[in-house]
């Protein structure tokens, strides 16, 4: 343990040195919570990536995959498929929306009571999912530290709350890059061990104990299974393509790198279910009975999978490394339930209703008390998904987005295309998206599902929980998006005040947004040379692990990881445009 301890601080190192240097990134509110609309396509793509992607993927994802194979794939293949279509269209669209917070996008959009009624409903899904996320990494980190659930939570919680709170959104951002690149190089390596431990994936695929490797076990019914399929898609496509989860493109520098952004999260969230689940196939398929490897765990014992795998497969300090980034990378996808919910909360609550001549300085001190209120209700809530010991992480993260998140997609999403439409439309959708939500959630059960489809078998478990998430997403699809479009019928004329910031929502739409002049090219040169540097470092540590007592393939492990890494540093440092320095140095002379 003292070894994976070593390795977790010196990771935290490097990240401490990351906010350090690009604190003098962050002079105003618009830097700290979107980096000033200054950033680099591939700063941006990774962030995008990461706010999917933490702890929860190798605790109840894994878990999934431990226990029903190839079909977790699916929410991470929809989630590309989301992203795809940010590349086609939506990216550019949301960085053209030249607003700081996405709450000022529906500002313009639907007027001034929406702003303040999405500003306070936004921030419990945040929440709640940020919790789910910090309950993952504790997960991970009681096995590895052997801490109990609880305590493991509250320390997580406020050395994440910590880190969030001190950096702004270059430093998170910038982060995010750096974990990107070692998630991936350690995840890979991690598929390369299990497939050859596995003798090929066709081998682990024949061996993965279900009847169906694709659909998993504990199913009577395949319809089933292939309806939530389909609407996990439709969910995921409208989870990624609306005005609230715009922030992600925000912070890129014109249209163009927003696109970018949107491809590079797309390739990576399209290789990786493979990658990251092989393990866990591989474990399901040589019978290793985790309930058994971790008895204290109870009906969760499926989330210890990747930790088992790494523990017993990999070489000595792959744990801390792992663990390390997990670290990281959860502490950057809390921050959408930190920093942006208090961005949201200062620049459309407290500046425009308290504080209208609030001073930048002030400004920023809220923020980041408001973050540290955020950062306490996320370890709160965390605590009580612990408690909840019969359900797992993976249902509960299904059942938060289908629920709660999906129905406040909905007029974030149609106000993009349907114009006409009177402002109390987006707040009634979200009122009668939440007497849906409370139907689906509370009234609707097994028994009357399998009455009413008239099922000859009782429904599984898997089958409830699966069909529950399914009949939420129908019924948010034809009752809450029915609302919002029956409301057209009732449009009347706006005022001229609130016409001219419609007309001018839909014209920054459709405006691209080109960043060019030699300040943006400079500024563009020090993201690449400082991140670059740090991350190539990186890359030398990873491979300087070659000399921990591991047999020689346990060694060249470490060197395959920080090769990786290292070369990605290289790349960055060798992108810097040294005719701009050239030139602003002709510009002196």
């Amino acid at each position: 343990m003292e070894l994976n301890t070593l390795i977790v601080g010196i990771y935290f190192l490097f990240l401490i040195a990351i906010g350090w240097m690009f604190r003098t990134f962050t002079t105003n509110t618009s830097d700290y919570f979107r980096g000033g609309g200054s950033m680099l396509w591939w700063m941006v793509g990774a962030t995008a990536f990461m706010t999917q992607f933490s702890a929860w993927t190798f605790t109840g994802a894994a878990g999934k995959a431990y226990t029903d194979g190839f079909a977790v794939a699916i929410l991470f293949l929809a989630n590309a498929f989301g992203y795809l279509m940010n590349y086609l269209y939506f990216a550019p669209k949301f960085r053209q929306l030249r607003v700081v917070t996405v709450i000022e996008a529906i500002r313009m959009r639907f007027g001034n009571a929406n702003e303040q009624v999405f500003t306070w409903t936004s921030m419990p899904n945040s929440i709640i999912s940020a919790g789910i996320w910090l309950n993952g990494l504790a997960i991970i980190a009681s096995g590895i530290f052997g801490f109990d659930m609880t305590t493991t939570i509250i320390l997580t919680g406020l050395v994440v709350l910590v880190m969030s709170v001190t950096g702004g959104s270059w430093a998170v951002i910038a982060s995010d890059f750096m974990q990107m690149v070692i998630i991936m190089a350690v995840t890979i390596t991690c598929a390369v061990a299990a497939y050859f431990h596995g003798g090929g994936i066709t081998n682990i695929i024949e061996n993965f104990p279900t009847d169906s490797f694709m659909t998993g076990g504990d199913l009577n019914y395949m319809s089933i299974f292939a309806v939530w399929a389909v609407f996990i898609f439709l969910k995921q496509f409208s989870i990624t393509n609306n005005m609230l989860n715009s922030y992600r493109y925000l912070a890129a520098k014109d249209s163009n790198n927003a696109r970018k952004a949107a491809l590079l999260a797309c390739v990576l969230m399209s290789i990786g279910p493979v990658i990251w689940f092989l393990p866990s196939w591989y474990l399901a398929g040589s019978g290793v009975d985790l309930a058994a490897a971790y008895p204290e765990a109870g009906s969760k014992a499926a989330d210890f999978a990747y930790l088992y795998f790494v523990q017993e497969y990999m070489p000595v300090g792959m744990v801390g490394l792992l663990i390390a980034a997990m670290f990281a990378a959860t502490m950057s996808s809390m921050d959408s339930g930190l920093n942006r919910n208090s961005g949201i909360l200062v620049k459309n609550f407290y500046e425009p209703i308290l504080r209208p001549h609030a001073s930048e300085k002030e400004l920023m001190l809220v923020s980041k008390i408001t973050s540290t209120v955020f950062g306490i209700a996320i370890i709160l809530v965390s605590l009580f998904i612990n408690s909840l010991k019969g359900l797992s992480l993976f249902d509960t993260m299904m059942y938060v987005g289908a629920l709660i998140g999906f129905p406040m997609t909905i007029p974030a999403f149609c106000g993009f295309f349907i114009k006409k439409t009177p402002d109390w439309a987006a707040w009634g959708t979200l009122v009668v998206g939440g007497f849906v939500s409370y139907f689906v959630g509370f009234v609707i059960t097994a028994d009357m599902v399998q009455n009413v489809l008239g099922l000859d078998q009782a429904l599984t478990g898997r089958e409830w929980s699966e069909i529950k998430v399914a009949i939420g997403l129908i019924a948010h699809m034809v009752f809450t998006a029915g609302f919002f479009l029956a409301s057209t019928f009732f449009y009347k004329p706006l005022s001229e005040e609130r016409q001219k910031n419609v007309d001018k929502f839909f014209e920054n739409l459709h405006t691209p947004l080109v960043s060019e002049g030699n300040a943006q090219k400079q500024l563009d040169n020090k993201q690449r040379r400082m991140l670059g540097s740090l991350i190539s470092v990186a890359g030398i540590f990873i491979m300087a692990m070659f000399v921990l007592p591991n047999p020689m393939w346990g060694r060249m492990i470490f060197v395959l990881c920080g090769v990786i890494v290292l070369l990605v540093g290289l790349l960055l440092v060798k992108a810097v445009d040294d005719t701009v320095e050239n030139s602003t140095e002709a510009e002196i002379a």
